[in-house]
C-alpha cells in the first residue's frame, strides 16, 4: 500500500494490525446489525399478523350483523400493541371503511390505506401494512388492514449501533495494545539492526555488531548481518595493510623515479653540451680538411670526408630529436582554449616557406577548437603535417587535409594526405621511437616525430591511431581528453 511506504516498520506493523482488526470487526458488526434488523422485522410482522388474525376472527359477527359499533370496539383491542398506528375493517364495499381504529384518537391525521392490498405483511419506508381477509364459511366478507410504525425497530437499531460502536472502540483499543506488544517483538530487532547498519555506514566502524534476536527468520537475518560484518572487517583490515604497503611502495617508486629524472636531466645536459662539442669538432675539422687539402685528396678521400660530415649532422639531428622528446615528457601541461585551425594554418605556412618550389594543396577545416596545451599541440601538427608534407614529395598533385570527425564519443582530429601511405600490417610500429616503415634513402627522418606525438596525446588523456594503404596515402587520428 502506497500510504504505508513513508512509515517506519514499527508504524507499518501497528497500522496493518489495526486496519486488519478494524475491517474484521466492522464486517462482523455490519453482519450482526443486518441479521438483527432482519430478525426484528420478521418478529414484528409475525406479531402484527397474529393480532390481525385474532381481530379478524372476532370481526366476523359484527360484519354479518352490520354492527359497526361492535367492530370498532373489537379494533380497540389493538391498543395492547403499541406498534399499531391505525386499523380499518372493510366490508364488501371497499370504498368506505366499516370500522376504524387510530392510536392517537379520532382527531389525529388519518393515514391512507391502498384500495387494493395483497394479503400478508408489507414493509414500506417508515411503516408496516398487514392485510388479513375476513372469511365466514370460506367466503370472504371483509378485509382487515393494520398499519404499524417502525419506531421500535429504529430504537433497537440505534441502541444496538451504540453497543456495536462501543464494542468496536474497545476492541480497537485492545487490538492496539496487542499490536504494540507484537510489533515490539518483531520490529525492535529490525530497528536495532537498522541502527547498527546506519552506524557502520556513517562511521565506517566494522567492529560493531547487532544484538541477537532469537532463532526465527529475524534472528537468522541478524546472524547473517554479523557474519557479513566479520567478513567486511577482515577485508577492510587486509585493504588497510595493502594500502599501507602500496603507499610505501609508491613512495619508494617515487623516490626512484625522481632519481631517474635527475639522471635523465643530467644525461640531457651531457648530451646537450658534452656530445655536441665533439660532433662540432669532427664536423669542423672535416670541413677544414676538405677546404684546405681537398685538391690533394682523390675522389674516394673526399667521399669519405663527406660521409663523416653527413654522419655528424645526422647524429646532431638525432640528439636534437631525443632532447625534444625528453622536453615534451618533462614540460608542464598547461591547458588553454586553443584555436586548432589557426595552429594548423601556421604550420602549413611555415612548411610552404621552407620549400617554396613545391606545390601542395593544404585544406584546413575552419572553426576547430580544443582545450589543450597550445605549444604541445603545435608540436603535434608540426610532426603530423611535416610527415604528410614529406611523404607527398613524390606526388605531383600533393594534398593535405586537416579536420575533425564527430562520429564517436569524443571529437576526433585528423591529418590526411595522399602520399606514400603504409602497410597496415606494420601500423603498431608507427609510434615507437626510431621505428621507420620507409627506407632512409626514400624519405629522410629519425623516427622520433610520431613517438613525440604519441607522448603528447597521451599526456592530454587522448589516443592516436592511423589508417593507410601503400601509395594511397595515410590518415592520422587523435583525440584529446577535453575537446571544445
Amino acid at each position: 500500500m502506497r500510504i504505508l511506504r513513508p512509515l517506519t516498520i514499527r508504524q507499518k506493523l501497528t497500522s496493518m494490525a489495526m486496519i486488519s482488526s478494524f475491517i474484521a470487526l466492522l464486517s462482523a458488526s455490519i453482519a450482526f446489525l443486518a441479521y438483527d434488523l432482519h430478525t426484528i422485522r420478521q418478529s414484528l410482522a409475525r406479531r402484527i399478523l397474529t393480532d390481525a388474525q385474532i381481530v379478524g376472527f372476532n370481526s366476523i359477527s359484527p360484519l354479518l350483523f352490520n354492527d359497526a359499533e361492535t367492530a370498532t370496539a373489537t379494533l380497540g383491542g389493538l391498543k395492547a400493541e403499541p406498534a399499531v398506528v391505525a386499523a380499518v375493517i372493510r366490508g364488501q364495499d371497499a370504498a368506505q371503511p366499516f370500522a376504524a381504529y387510530f392510536r392517537d384518537g379520532p382527531s389525529a391525521p388519518r393515514p391512507s390505506f391502498p384500495a387494493q392490498l395483497a394479503a400478508g405483511p408489507q414493509f414500506a419506508a417508515d411503516h408496516l401494512l398487514v392485510s388479513e381477509p375476513i372469511r365466514f364459511e370460506g367466503r370472504p366478507i371483509g378485509t382487515l388492514v393494520i398499519q404499524a410504525d417502525l419506531a421500535e425497530i429504529r430504537d433497537r437499531q440505534r441502541r444496538y449501533a451504540s453497543i456495536v460502536l462501543a464494542v468496536l472502540g474497545g476492541s480497537l483499543l485492545l487490538a492496539l495494545g496487542i499490536s504494540r506488544l507484537t510489533e515490539k517483538t518483531i520490529s525492535r530487532p529490525i530497528v536495532r539492526l537498522a541502527d547498527t547498519a546506519r552506524a557502520v555506514s556513517s562511521q565506517k566502524d566494522y567492529s560493531v555488531r547487532a544484538e541477537g534476536a532469537g532463532r526465527d527468520e529475524i534472528g537468522l537475518l541478524v546472524g547473517t548481518f554479523n557474519e557479513m560484518l566479520d567478513e567486511i572487517q577482515r577485508q577492510d583490515s587486509d585493504l588497510k595493510e595493502a594500502r599501507t604497503d602500496l603507499e610505501r611502495r609508491v613512495e619508494t617508486r617515487t623516490r626512484d623515479l625522481a632519481a631517474a629524472n635527475k639522471e635523465l636531466e643530467a644525461f640531457s645536459y651531457s648530451v646537450s653540451h658534452d656530445l655536441r662539442a665533439p660532433l662540432r669538432a669532427i664536423d669542423g675539422f672535416s670541413k677544414a680538411v676538405l677546404t684546405d687539402y681537398g685538391p690533394q685528396l682523390d675522389e674516394r678521400g673526399r667521399h669519405y670526408l663527406e660521409r663523416v660530415r653527413a654522419g655528424t649532422l645526422r647524429m646532431s639531428q638525432l640528439i636534437d630529436d631525443l632532447l625534444g622528446l625528453a622536453r615534451v615528457s618533462r614540460r608542464e601541461l598547461v591547458r588553454k582554449r586553443a584555436d586548432v585551425s589557426e595552429i594548423a594554418g601556421q604550420v602549413a605556412a611555415e612548411l610552404a616557406r621552407r620549400q617554396p618550389a613545391r606545390t601542395v594543396h593544404v585544406q584546413v577545416q575552419p572553426g576547430l577548437r580544443a582545450e589543450a596545451d597550445p605549444h604541445l599541440l603545435t608540436i603535434v601538427f608540426e610532426n603530423l603535417m611535416g610527415n604528410a608534407w614529406k611523404f607527398t614529395g613524390k606526388k605531383p598533385d600533393a594534398h593535405i587535409e586537416v579536420g575533425q570527425r564527430a562520429d564517436g564519443p569524443a571529437p576526433t582530429f585528423y591529418v590526411r594526405d595522399n602520399g606514400a601511405g603504409f602497410d597496415m600490417e606494420y601500423a603498431d610500429k608507427l609510434f615507437g621511437a626510431f621505428q621507420r616503415l620507409h627506407a632512409e634513402a626514400d624519405f629522410e627522418g629519425t623516427g622520433i616525430g610520431l613517438a613525440t606525438v604519441h607522448r603528447i596525446v597521451a599526456r592530454h588523456g587522448g589516443r592516436i591511431w592511423a589508417e593507410g594503404r601503400v601509395d594511397e596515402g595515410a590518415t592520422f587520428y587523435f583525440t584529446l581528453e577535453r575537446n571544445l
